[in-house]
């Protein structure tokens, strides 16, 4: 067992909207980034996995843990995409500064087929003059379509979206059931 260290794997996955990859570290999820996102600052996280970087065989629980939350993360995926999923509970581990890590929670709060403006999110996390910052965590965020970023609209309109603005009008419309 490599003590004090968390095992990280990094695993493409294909899915209705383009290719993703999934980064776990142990059994949680801490990343769901598209890998041909539509800007070129969309972080695209390169595979990394501690035990080769220390030269030591891999830790056989963590690994095991890490292939039972991909095995449930690709179901859950597929059953989202197929319309028969609302919710995630694929388990997730987020870090982030204080106020990104309030905004990605009450992400998490908004109900499939609904959305939220990026002011009543700000509201929502106690600082409501804080939208253009909620902005800010919700182009941060590490877990998309999980964390689903894309139900926060501009008062006006769609606004951005990371992995590109038809992604979210997909997202919106796949969850709107249109």
């Amino acid at each position: 067992m490599v003590s004090g260290r968390n095992i990280r794997s990094c695993f493409p996955l294909e899915t209705p909207i383009g290719p993703v990859v999934l980064t776990f570290e142990d059994e949680y999820l801490t990343g769901l980034s598209f890998l041909d996102g539509a800007f070129p600052e969309t972080p695209v996280r390169v595979p990394y996995r501690a035990d080769k970087a220390a030269n030591k065989a891999p830790n056989k629980a963590s690994s095991k843990a890490a292939g039972k939350a991909l095995e449930r993360a690709r179901r859950e995926l597929d059953l989202y995409f197929q319309g028969k999923l609302r919710e995630f509970s694929v388990p997730l581990k987020l870090s982030g500064p204080p106020f990104y890590m309030r905004v990605w929670h009450a992400l998490t709060t908004i109900p499939f087929g609904e959305t939220r403006t990026y002011r009543q999110v700000a509201a929502q996390v106690g600082s409501p003059e804080a939208f253009r910052a909620v902005g800010n965590a919700c182009a941060a965020n590490p877990i998309a379509i999980i964390v689903p970023c894309h139900r926060v609209v501009a008062v006006g309109g769609l606004a951005g979206y990371g992995g590109g603005l038809h992604r979210k009008e997909w997202l919106l419309r796949h969850e709107f059931g249109r």
